[in-house]
């Protein structure tokens, strides 16, 4: 590929910002909260060490030796080791999920910059209005696709490397606020003190689940990256960097979120609702909260526009190179299917939303539930048992132990805990 990153830091820079997205800062606070805390804490972490790490080792081996997007580098190899060629269809799957997680996630990132712009703005009144809701969305878009559009060194890393750090201080700054003027006692017991009563199969699941939409493994996001990756980077660091930075990021936001929430006697249990609806109304009530809230907002949305960016870029690679064209042209295409795609999420909370379910719902339950875990799936069944553990141990700079083992949980305990978050809910309602 002609596109690279200009070295270690880059690439780096950019996976943590594909993996630090909504899912860690509004999704995580919010399903620690509705799952009792410290358990679902536990249950993630050890949903990312034995699932989402071996994934993404997978994906980084997959994309720097194919050298190609998710579709073209899983047919490449393929073809190398004598698989079906029929494997190139989980990297498809994987940019059409990709595009309908977009498609909504744009809309969400587009209230996050209306809540940057005007924190005190009223949740209700913003859903209400179609035609606000649509020009936010737009314009996120917008964003994302200038930047895809500049290409991987200008547009993707040189925007990951302003982004990233900014992310860190905000993050920092606001986790500090939080601890000076909320709860902290409350918070640590909330997100540290394990209540045997929340060890539930309902839980893990949950926070299995979240590992893989907060990360973005499955996608074949990592694939695109890392085929930009020269052979002097070191994938397994490179991994281990974007998987820690997000869980950083992660307790970092509960820190900034649930001592402003017990502080204010608020239910740190309530949904999505509990950034977009709480935390202002927790905000507007203590020193400095105005600036607080709008320092919240932006952390939000640079979050949200460095994981779109990556969610862009899955689609605009196999994009350019099946139609050829600009990748100006290519980006602009792609956001805007996105942008028609998502007026179906916007009038999910306006004048659709007598649906039931409403298309957001839909959209979500599909991506999540159903595409997401078959694409993750199938590319760890085909990093398993299709690709050969030399490969596995030469990209990922491995000793033959490290390799077998990788090989093994690829084969067996990561597909069966993905397939467990797909299925098992169904016998759990």
């Amino acid at each position: 590929m002609k596109d690279a990153w200009s070295g270690r830091a880059g690439f780096i820079l950019a996976a943590i910002g594909s993996a630090v997205g909504l899912g860690s800062i509004w999704k995580f606070p919010y399903e620690v909260g509705a799952n009792g805390g410290a358990a679902f804490v536990l249950f993630y972490l050890a949903g990312l060490l034995l699932a989402v790490v071996p994934l993404m080792y997978a994906e980084f081996a997959i994309g720097r030796r194919g050298r190609g997007d998710a579709a073209a580098s899983i047919a490449r190899l393929a073809a190398a080791h004598g698989a079906r060629s029929g494997w190139r269809w989980a990297g498809v799957l994987g940019v059409l999920t990709g595009l309908l997680v977009l498609s909504f996630y744009s809309v969400i990132g587009g209230w996050t910059l209306a809540y940057a712009i005007d924190p005190a703005r009223s949740y209700e009144a913003l859903l209400a209005s179609p035609a606000r809701m649509t020009a936010y969305h737009a314009v996120f878009l917008a964003v994302a696709a200038a930047i895809v559009a500049r290409g991987v060194g200008r547009g993707i890393e040189a925007t990951a490397k302003v982004l990233m750090p900014l992310l860190a201080l905000l993050m920092i700054a606001l986790a500090a606020y939080s601890v000076a003027y909320g709860d902290l006692a409350a918070t640590v017991r909330f997100l540290f003190k394990l209540d045997v009563s929340a060890f539930t199969a309902r839980a893990a699941l949950d926070a299995l689940g979240l590992g893989f939409f907060s990360i973005g493994v499955g996608f074949g996001l990592m694939i695109t990256y890392a085929a930009y990756a020269g052979k002097d980077i070191d994938l397994r660091q490179a991994a281990l960097w974007s998987i820690g930075a997000d869980t950083a990021i992660s307790l970092l936001a509960g820190f900034a979120v649930f001592p402003v929430v017990f502080a204010n006697a608020l239910d740190p249990a309530s949904g999505p609702g509990l950034v977009f609806v709480t935390l202002p109304l927790a905000f507007a009530r203590m020193p400095f909260g105005a600036l607080a809230a709008a320092a919240f907002f932006v952390l939000l949305f640079v979050a949200a526009l460095a994981s779109a960016v990556s969610m862009l870029e899955l689609a605009v690679a196999p994009v350019t190179r099946t139609l050829g064209g600009s990748r100006a042209r290519a980006s602009l295409a792609v956001a805007a299917a996105c942008f028609v795609a998502g007026l179906a999420t916007v009038f999910s909370f306006n004048l659709w939303s007598h649906w039931e379910p409403t298309a957001f719902e839909a959209l979500d339950h599909l991506t999540s539930n159903v595409l997401l875990p078959i694409s993750g799936l199938a590319m760890a069944l085909f990093a398993g048992w299709a690709l050969p553990k030399a490969v596995l141990a030469e990209e990922l700079r491995m000793t033959r132990r490290g390799a077998a083992l990788l090989h093994g949980l690829l084969r067996w305990l990561t597909p069966a805990l993905i397939a467990m978050t797909a299925l098992a809910p169904a016998f759990l309602r």
